[in-house]
Protein backbone atom coordinates (compact mmCIF):
# COMPACT_ATOMS: atom_id res chain seq x y z
CA UNK A 1 0.00 0.00 0.00
CA UNK A 2 1.33 3.45 -0.94
CA UNK A 3 2.56 5.61 1.92
CA UNK A 4 2.92 8.98 0.19
CA UNK A 5 0.34 8.85 -2.61
CA UNK A 6 -3.44 8.56 -2.64
CA UNK A 7 -5.26 7.35 -5.73
CA UNK A 8 -8.91 7.20 -6.79
CA UNK A 9 -10.91 6.95 -10.01
CA UNK A 10 -14.26 8.59 -10.77
CA UNK A 11 -16.01 8.58 -14.14
CA UNK A 12 -12.86 7.56 -15.97
CA UNK A 13 -10.66 10.22 -14.32
CA UNK A 14 -7.83 9.04 -12.11
CA UNK A 15 -6.85 11.45 -9.33
CA UNK A 16 -3.40 10.95 -7.82
CA UNK A 17 -2.82 13.10 -4.74
CA UNK A 18 0.68 13.61 -3.39
CA UNK A 19 0.65 13.31 0.40
CA UNK A 20 3.98 13.88 2.09
CA UNK A 21 3.55 16.93 4.36
CA UNK A 22 4.52 19.67 4.52
CA UNK A 23 6.03 20.32 1.09
CA UNK A 24 5.69 16.98 -0.73
CA UNK A 25 9.47 16.56 -0.93
CA UNK A 26 9.91 13.82 -3.50
CA UNK A 27 11.84 10.97 -1.91
CA UNK A 28 12.84 8.05 -4.10
CA UNK A 29 10.14 5.92 -2.50
CA UNK A 30 7.54 8.59 -3.24
CA UNK A 31 8.66 8.91 -6.86
CA UNK A 32 8.28 5.17 -7.35
CA UNK A 33 4.82 5.30 -5.73
CA UNK A 34 3.75 8.03 -8.17
CA UNK A 35 4.86 5.92 -11.13
CA UNK A 36 3.15 2.80 -9.81
CA UNK A 37 -0.08 4.61 -8.90
CA UNK A 38 -0.22 6.11 -12.40
CA UNK A 39 0.25 2.74 -14.09
CA UNK A 40 -2.29 1.11 -11.77
CA UNK A 41 -4.86 3.83 -12.49
CA UNK A 42 -4.65 3.11 -16.22
CA UNK A 43 -4.97 -0.63 -15.61
CA UNK A 44 -8.03 0.03 -13.48
CA UNK A 45 -9.76 1.98 -16.23
CA UNK A 46 -8.67 5.61 -15.93
CA UNK A 47 -8.87 7.33 -19.30
CA UNK A 48 -7.24 10.55 -18.07
CA UNK A 49 -5.18 11.30 -14.96
CA UNK A 50 -4.79 14.36 -12.73
CA UNK A 51 -1.83 14.71 -10.37
CA UNK A 52 -2.39 17.15 -7.48
CA UNK A 53 -0.35 18.11 -4.45
CA UNK A 54 -2.62 20.19 -2.25
CA UNK A 55 -1.17 23.43 -0.83
CA UNK A 56 2.15 22.73 -2.54
CA UNK A 57 2.43 20.50 -5.58
CA UNK A 58 5.98 19.41 -4.70
CA UNK A 59 8.81 21.62 -3.51
CA UNK A 60 11.46 19.39 -5.04
CA UNK A 61 13.36 16.17 -4.53
CA UNK A 62 14.29 15.18 -0.99
CA UNK A 63 17.71 16.83 -0.79
CA UNK A 64 18.43 15.16 2.55
CA UNK A 65 18.51 11.82 0.73
CA UNK A 66 21.02 13.07 -1.82
CA UNK A 67 23.27 15.30 0.27
CA UNK A 68 25.66 12.48 1.14
CA UNK A 69 25.68 10.77 -2.26
CA UNK A 70 29.04 10.03 -3.78
CA UNK A 71 29.70 10.06 -7.52
CA UNK A 72 29.06 6.32 -7.63
CA UNK A 73 25.82 6.73 -5.65
CA UNK A 74 24.60 9.26 -8.20
CA UNK A 75 25.42 6.92 -11.07
CA UNK A 76 23.47 4.17 -9.33
CA UNK A 77 20.39 6.19 -8.37
CA UNK A 78 19.92 8.68 -11.23
CA UNK A 79 18.32 6.15 -13.61
CA UNK A 80 15.60 5.57 -11.02
CA UNK A 81 14.96 9.33 -10.74
CA UNK A 82 14.39 9.56 -14.47
CA UNK A 83 12.51 6.29 -14.82
CA UNK A 84 9.84 7.27 -12.28
CA UNK A 85 8.78 10.38 -14.21
CA UNK A 86 9.30 8.76 -17.60
CA UNK A 87 6.72 6.19 -16.51
CA UNK A 88 4.24 9.05 -16.08
CA UNK A 89 5.23 10.60 -19.42
CA UNK A 90 4.69 7.30 -21.26
CA UNK A 91 1.19 6.62 -19.93
CA UNK A 92 -1.13 6.02 -22.91
CA UNK A 93 -3.75 8.47 -21.56
CA UNK A 94 -3.77 12.27 -21.16
CA UNK A 95 -2.21 13.50 -17.91
CA UNK A 96 -2.71 16.87 -16.21
CA UNK A 97 -0.65 18.41 -13.41
CA UNK A 98 -2.74 20.62 -11.10
CA UNK A 99 -0.26 23.11 -9.65
CA UNK A 100 -0.63 25.18 -6.52
CA UNK A 101 2.14 26.59 -4.36
CA UNK A 102 5.64 25.38 -5.11
CA UNK A 103 6.44 23.13 -8.06
CA UNK A 104 10.22 23.29 -7.94
CA UNK A 105 13.06 21.03 -9.03
CA UNK A 106 11.71 17.50 -9.09
CA UNK A 107 8.22 18.91 -8.60
CA UNK A 108 8.45 20.82 -11.87
CA UNK A 109 10.04 17.80 -13.53
CA UNK A 110 7.00 15.73 -12.53
CA UNK A 111 4.71 18.43 -13.94
CA UNK A 112 6.74 18.49 -17.16
CA UNK A 113 6.22 14.73 -17.49
CA UNK A 114 2.47 15.43 -17.70
CA UNK A 115 0.79 16.45 -20.94
CA UNK A 116 -0.89 19.59 -19.61
CA UNK A 117 -0.43 21.90 -16.62
CA UNK A 118 -3.15 23.93 -14.87
CA UNK A 119 -1.71 26.44 -12.40
CA UNK A 120 -3.22 28.39 -9.54
CA UNK A 121 -2.35 32.03 -9.01
CA UNK A 122 -0.13 31.01 -6.07
CA UNK A 123 1.94 28.61 -8.20
CA UNK A 124 5.70 29.15 -8.25
CA UNK A 125 7.76 26.97 -10.58
CA UNK A 126 11.43 26.62 -11.31
CA UNK A 127 14.52 24.45 -11.63
CA UNK A 128 16.72 25.71 -8.77
CA UNK A 129 19.12 22.76 -8.77
CA UNK A 130 21.99 25.01 -9.91
CA UNK A 131 21.79 26.72 -6.51
CA UNK A 132 22.72 23.37 -4.97
CA UNK A 133 25.69 22.91 -7.26
CA UNK A 134 23.98 20.38 -9.53
CA UNK A 135 21.59 20.35 -12.50
CA UNK A 136 18.11 18.88 -13.00
CA UNK A 137 18.45 15.10 -13.09
CA UNK A 138 14.92 13.78 -13.56
CA UNK A 139 14.24 15.13 -17.04
CA UNK A 140 14.30 18.90 -16.50
CA UNK A 141 17.07 19.79 -18.95
CA UNK A 142 15.33 17.83 -21.69
CA UNK A 143 11.59 18.29 -21.14
CA UNK A 144 11.79 21.97 -20.22
CA UNK A 145 13.83 22.85 -23.31
CA UNK A 146 11.44 20.91 -25.53
CA UNK A 147 8.47 22.70 -23.99
CA UNK A 148 9.63 26.34 -23.94
CA UNK A 149 12.74 26.31 -26.11
CA UNK A 150 16.42 25.99 -25.30
CA UNK A 151 17.10 29.69 -24.64
CA UNK A 152 14.29 30.11 -22.13
CA UNK A 153 15.11 26.79 -20.49
CA UNK A 154 18.74 27.87 -20.09
CA UNK A 155 17.58 31.09 -18.42
CA UNK A 156 15.61 29.16 -15.79
CA UNK A 157 18.18 26.39 -15.30
CA UNK A 158 21.29 28.61 -15.30
CA UNK A 159 19.84 31.12 -12.81
CA UNK A 160 17.66 28.77 -10.76
CA UNK A 161 15.16 31.59 -10.46
CA UNK A 162 11.57 31.11 -9.38
CA UNK A 163 8.78 31.86 -11.86
CA UNK A 164 5.31 32.96 -10.81
CA UNK A 165 2.13 31.76 -12.49
CA UNK A 166 1.64 34.72 -14.84
CA UNK A 167 5.16 34.45 -16.25
CA UNK A 168 4.88 30.66 -16.47
CA UNK A 169 1.78 31.15 -18.64
CA UNK A 170 3.57 33.68 -20.85
CA UNK A 171 6.50 31.27 -21.28
CA UNK A 172 4.17 28.44 -22.28
CA UNK A 173 5.24 26.48 -19.23
CA UNK A 174 1.63 26.12 -18.07
CA UNK A 175 -1.50 25.94 -20.19
CA UNK A 176 -3.88 27.88 -17.99
CA UNK A 177 -3.98 29.91 -14.77
CA UNK A 178 -7.02 29.94 -12.49
CA UNK A 179 -7.74 30.84 -8.87
CA UNK A 180 -6.14 28.46 -6.38
CA UNK A 181 -9.48 27.11 -5.19
CA UNK A 182 -10.41 26.24 -8.78
CA UNK A 183 -7.22 24.43 -9.82
CA UNK A 184 -8.26 20.91 -8.94
CA UNK A 185 -11.82 21.44 -10.17
CA UNK A 186 -10.61 22.79 -13.51
CA UNK A 187 -8.05 20.01 -13.95
CA UNK A 188 -10.65 17.33 -13.20
CA UNK A 189 -13.15 19.04 -15.52
CA UNK A 190 -10.65 19.03 -18.38
CA UNK A 191 -9.64 15.45 -17.62
CA UNK A 192 -13.32 14.49 -17.69
CA UNK A 193 -13.66 15.94 -21.19
CA UNK A 194 -10.60 14.03 -22.39
CA UNK A 195 -11.77 10.84 -20.69
CA UNK A 196 -14.86 10.89 -22.91
CA UNK A 197 -12.76 11.12 -26.07
CA UNK A 198 -11.61 8.28 -28.32
CA UNK A 199 -9.00 6.49 -26.24
CA UNK A 200 -7.06 4.94 -29.11
CA UNK A 201 -6.89 8.22 -31.04
CA UNK A 202 -5.75 10.16 -27.98
CA UNK A 203 -3.02 7.61 -27.30
CA UNK A 204 -1.95 7.73 -30.96
CA UNK A 205 -1.84 11.53 -30.96
CA UNK A 206 0.21 11.60 -27.76
CA UNK A 207 2.67 9.04 -29.12
CA UNK A 208 3.05 10.82 -32.46
CA UNK A 209 3.80 14.15 -30.76
CA UNK A 210 6.16 12.72 -28.14
CA UNK A 211 8.10 10.49 -30.51
CA UNK A 212 8.28 13.01 -33.34
CA UNK A 213 9.13 16.22 -31.50
CA UNK A 214 12.89 15.74 -31.44
CA UNK A 215 13.17 14.11 -34.86
CA UNK A 216 13.56 15.70 -38.31
CA UNK A 217 10.24 16.66 -39.87
CA UNK A 218 10.28 13.86 -42.44
CA UNK A 219 10.73 11.25 -39.70
CA UNK A 220 8.03 12.86 -37.59
CA UNK A 221 5.66 12.71 -40.56
CA UNK A 222 6.35 9.00 -40.94
CA UNK A 223 5.41 8.47 -37.29
CA UNK A 224 2.23 10.48 -37.79
CA UNK A 225 1.40 8.52 -40.95
CA UNK A 226 1.72 5.18 -39.18
CA UNK A 227 -0.33 6.26 -36.17
CA UNK A 228 -3.00 7.82 -38.38
CA UNK A 229 -3.38 4.67 -40.46
CA UNK A 230 -3.45 2.44 -37.38
CA UNK A 231 -6.73 3.95 -36.25
CA UNK A 232 -8.73 2.90 -39.30
CA UNK A 233 -10.90 -0.11 -38.63
CA UNK A 234 -11.04 0.55 -34.88
CA UNK A 235 -14.45 1.00 -33.22
CA UNK A 236 -13.60 4.61 -32.39
CA UNK A 237 -12.83 5.51 -36.01
CA UNK A 238 -15.85 3.68 -37.40
CA UNK A 239 -18.19 5.25 -34.87
CA UNK A 240 -16.62 8.71 -35.09
CA UNK A 241 -16.80 8.98 -38.87
CA UNK A 242 -20.23 7.38 -39.13
CA UNK A 243 -21.55 9.81 -36.54
CA UNK A 244 -20.02 12.75 -38.41
CA UNK A 245 -21.61 11.69 -41.71
CA UNK A 246 -25.03 11.00 -40.18
CA UNK A 247 -25.28 13.63 -37.45
CA UNK A 248 -22.58 16.23 -38.06
CA UNK A 249 -19.45 17.11 -36.06
CA UNK A 250 -19.13 16.70 -32.32
CA UNK A 251 -21.97 14.25 -31.79
CA UNK A 252 -20.00 11.02 -31.39
CA UNK A 253 -20.03 9.43 -27.93
CA UNK A 254 -17.08 7.09 -27.59
CA UNK A 255 -17.26 3.97 -25.48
Amino acid sequence: MAEFVKSEIHNGVGLITLDRPKMNALSRAMQDEIAQASRDAVKQGARAIVIFGGIHFAAGADVKEMAEWTHNDAIEHTPGLQDAFTAVAKLPVPTIAALTGYALGGGLELALACDLRIAGTSAVVGQPEILLGVIPGAGGTQRLSRLIGASRAKDLIFTGRFVKADEALALGLVNEVVADDQVLERAVELAGILAKGPRRALAAAKEAIDLGIDKPLDQGLLIERANFASLFGTPDQVHGMTSFVEQGPGKAKFE
